[in-house]
Parts: structure tokens; sequence; C-alpha cells
């Protein structure tokens, strides 16, 4: 206070450290992730399109994630990759409120959307009488579209909060992306208000994922083991604090929800499953008559 401050134009990504080694390995690691994460996914979303027999309320939730997936992933790994190949770790104030503002835009869906599947699992087996009824087409199509309105409300209002904080020193941010916590701990503003959003948010969160374990228990195990990964590591990274020895572990764990998250969806989900097998193979079939 009382002393003249350079605003800040810039930030300084560290990253997973600096040996070039480390760098050729993470970057061989995570292009491999981004190509099989890809893959999957768009194969997830052509077959669900593609194929009637797919046209179903779970199948159409399952398009949609894999949507949000691709969505997600491209957010995060093309700027980390280009920065472990050239070397160049700076990212501007605004590209990295940007980036912030799609993460958080994409996970708070996500995250919607999750709990959306539940209910259409918890329907589906307990009141297999009622689901058509109670899950038909107009019904499926508000509840995705809800997911993404809510996001885009919340994400909208925090991202507001967070255009009014003012940056002066330092700039490294010891993390691979523009995750929350990491930033507003480089403000010299009053975060408070930040904060407040984030409490509200975080407990928002919590309810849906609770309530999509519980559900989830009693209907399968493949959503049980997303939603534990997904909910698990995310309230891990935002419950704790971000600070001293508890800055490496959070920044694994958020290479989990980030980057392996979107790989995981598509092989514990639909990959797997015996009706998405039926469609990959009726599709080779179809492609193999053209031929």
């Amino acid at each position: 206070e009382g002393k003249n401050q350079t605003p800040v134009s810039e930030f300084i990504l560290l990253g997973f450290g600096n040996l070039p080694e480390q760098q050729i390995i993470f970057f061989l690691l995570f292009l491999g992730i981004y190509i099989v994460t890809m893959l999957a996914n768009a194969l997830i979303v052509s077959l669900v399109v593609a194929d009637q027999h797919l046209h179903t309320p779970m199948y159409f939730f399952l398009g949609n994630l894999s949507c949000l997936e691709i969505c997600c992933t491209s957010t995060i790994l093309p700027r980390l990759l280009a920065s472990l190949l050239t070397g160049d770790r700076t990212i501007s104030v605004t590209s990295c409120m940007v980036q912030f503002y799609w993460f958080g835009f994409l996970v708070t869906a996500e995250c919607s959307l999750l709990a959306v599947m539940s209910y259409d699992r918890y329907l589906a087996i307990c009141s297999p009488l009622h689901y058509a009824i109670r899950m038909n087409s107009r019904f499926c199509l508000q509840l995705v579209a809800g997911s993404w309105l809510s996001s885009f409300v919340i994400l909208t209002t925090l991202i507001s909060a967070m255009s009014q904080l003012a940056f002066c020193g330092p700039n490294e941010i010891d993390h691979f992306f523009c995750d929350l916590a990491p930033v507003i701990n480089l403000s010299c503003s009053n975060t408070s208000l930040v904060t407040l959003y984030v409490c509200i948010i975080a407990t928002i969160l919590r309810i849906p994922s609770t309530a999509g374990k519980k559900k989830a228990f009693s209907t399968c195990s493949s959503h049980l083991i997303v939603v534990t990964l997904f909910y698990g590591t995310l309230i891990t990274v935002y419950m704790l604090p971000n600070t001293g020895a508890l800055k490496a572990p959070s920044k694994v764990f958020s290479v989990f929800y980030t980057v392996l998250t979107p790989l995981i969806n598509p092989l514990v989900y639909s990959l797997r499953n015996k009706d998405v097998k039926e469609a990959v193979w009726r599709t080779l079939q179809a492609i193999y008559s053209c031929l």
C-alpha cells in the first residue's frame, strides 16, 4: 500500500518442471492421451447420432457427455502441448481468464449432466414401467439444456467478479493451466467476493454429487466409477487449500479430472457396453458393404 504497482499483463505457467527430458516425456504422454481421448469420444458421438438403436435417453446423455469431454480437453491440452513443445510458458491475463471461463463452464455443465444421468439410471432401474413416459425426448432436451444454461449463469457471474481483480505481481502460476485458486492467489485486490461465489458454487456442486453417488450405487458400477473419480478429485482440488505442501498433490489431482476423466469416460461408460459394441460392429459391416 502507498507504493506504485505495475499491473501484470501476462502470467507464466510453471507446469511440471523445467528439465528438457521431462518436457519431452510429458509432451508424448499428453499427446497420446489427447489423441485417444478425442478419437474415443468422437466415436461415441458418431455412433449415438448415426445408429438408430442408440437413440435412447441414456445414450443421448452419453453423447452430450462426450461432446463436453472433447471441448473440455481442448481447452487445456493444446495450450499445454504447445508450451511443452516450444518452451513458451507465458499466457496473457485475458487469455488466462478466457481459458478458465471455458474450462469452468464445461466442468460445471459436466457436474450437472452427471447428476442428470444419475436420475436417468435411477428411473430406469427403480421405475421401469414409467421410464418411457417420464424420460421422453422433450424432457431429455430440457435436462441437457438446463445443465448448459445453469453452467453459463454460474460461470458468467463468477468471471464477472474475477474480471474486477487486479494483478500486480508476482506473475508465476504454479500450475499447468489457469485454474481458479492459483489465479486468485496472485491477485492484489480484495478477493472476498470471488471467494464467496466459489463457496456458493462448491456447496451447490456437492449436492448433486452426493445424490448422484447414492443413486449410482443402486444402478450401475460404471456410473459409480466415473462419478467417484470426477467428483472426488474435483472436490479435493477445490476444497483443500492450494498452498505449501498441498500444491503438488493438487496439481496431480487436477490431471485426473482435466485429462484422465475425459479419457476414461468413453471406456467405462460406452466402449465396454454391449449396445455400443454392437453399434460399432454394424457400422464396420456397413462400411465394408459400401467398399
